[in-house]
């Protein structure tokens, strides 16, 4: 059985830095969906802001792919 990264407000996120660090003309890191800004700001979110930063990963990693 699986567990989500972020399947509880209780849990600690993990980075989702994958080591494939590319921006593309957004900004946005091709390796882990991330924009610069939350890339530089990951260590000082909450848990709370690094659960949306994962939000917002997984929807431009589909985007990317579905477009």
């Amino acid at each position: 059985m699986t567990k989500s990264n972020f399947s509880s407000a209780s849990e600690v996120a993990n980075s989702p830095c994958v080591r494939n660090c590319c921006l593309d003309e957004k900004d946005i890191c091709m390796g882990c969906y991330r924009s610069l800004e939350e890339i530089l700001n990951w260590h000082q979110a909450s848990d709370d802001e690094k659960n949306e930063i994962l939000t917002l990963c997984q929807l431009r990693k589909h985007r990317r792919y579905t477009l």
